[in-house]
């Protein structure tokens, strides 16, 4: 039985991992590989999503329309943000990094003159299960097959509409990509509402797990940076493989020495591989697919 449970343990610390990985980066790797912009405001769009969910769930809305109403409205919330301030810095990365970063300044500070230092949370649904002695909770493995399903539909979105072919052609050139009719300022915008979204999403279903305040987003800022950086430019190839060989470390070492000996191993495997493939992941897939061509 101990073989079983430490088998189990490992698996549950995996998905675990994996799966707050990759839904915390997901909506920043999607803004950055198309656009080119780096989010320093995605956190608190995360924490956005876990207010407007802890909110409705209080009010009575069940906990997945509280979830759904939390990403579309963060996704409005992106739109809005992009119409008055990002689109005027497409062309220029630079001054989007200071932009995002004053309204994560605002956005943070707003909330805690509005709500104060905290929120009472909800409890965290479906209960456990136990195995040889360890309790394990259902809604953890949720959050695991939450972050392959939408793997998958980012797949079919990218691969297989009309937008994701536009949306591959702004991103390999955007000016191509223009001169063949496409609205590459409407892609951008469309793209950076879904990005949005996707952090709003994140936010909500983590809302039950985690204490609600102000400074929700900074649990999430730095693994989904690293997992990006990791990733590289393709936000489908790149998300996949940096979140499935992070966890694998940040589980690791978690399991034998702790939380905070996890995170420091994850940022300095990042910045080995960052050194040695400077593209990340995406580089190096389509580099050796070049070469196999």
């Amino acid at each position: 039985m101990n073989i079983l449970s430490d088998a189990m343990n490992i698996a549950y610390q995996l998905m675990d991992s994996f799966a707050f990985l990759v839904l915390s980066a997901l909506g920043l790797a999607i803004i950055f590989g198309m656009m080119g912009i780096v989010n320093l405001a995605h956190g608190e769009f995360i924490m956005l999503g876990a207010y407007i969910t802890t909110l409705l769930a209080r009010a009575g809305v069940p906990l997945p329309i509280a979830i759904a109403g939390a990403a579309a409205a963060v996704g409005v919330f992106g739109l809005i943000v992009d119409r008055l301030i990002v689109r005027h810095l497409y062309n220029r990365p630079l001054d989007s990094v200071v932009a995002t970063w004053g309204i994560s300044l605002i956005l943070g500070q707003g909330m805690l003159i509005l709500m104060g230092p905290s929120l009472q949370g909800v409890s965290t649904p479906l209960g456990s299960f136990t195995v040889d002695g360890s309790a394990y909770s259902y809604y953890r493995i949720v959050l695991f097959v939450c972050a392959l399903a939408l793997l998958l539909m980012m797949y079919w979105l990218f691969m297989h509409t009309n937008f994701g072919l536009r949306s591959r052609a702004t991103m390999q050139n955007r000016a191509v990509a223009q001169s063949l009719g496409t609205n590459t300022s409407g892609m951008y915008t469309i793209t950076f509402m879904i990005g949005s979204a996707f952090a709003g999403l994140t936010g909500g279903l983590f809302a039950p797990t985690m204490s609600i305040s102000p400074t929700f987003g900074s649990s999430f800022i730095m693994q989904s940076f690293v997992t990006v950086i990791v990733g590289g430019a393709n936000p489908l190839v790149g998300t996949v493989l940096s979140g499935g060989a992070l966890s694998a470390v940040n589980s690791t070492l978690s399991m034998l020495y702790g939380t905070l000996i996890g995170k420091l191993g994850l940022l300095l495997v990042a910045i080995l591989f960052i050194r040695v493939f400077p593209l990340g992941f995406s580089g190096l897939v389509e580099k050796k697919w070049l070469r196999g061509r």
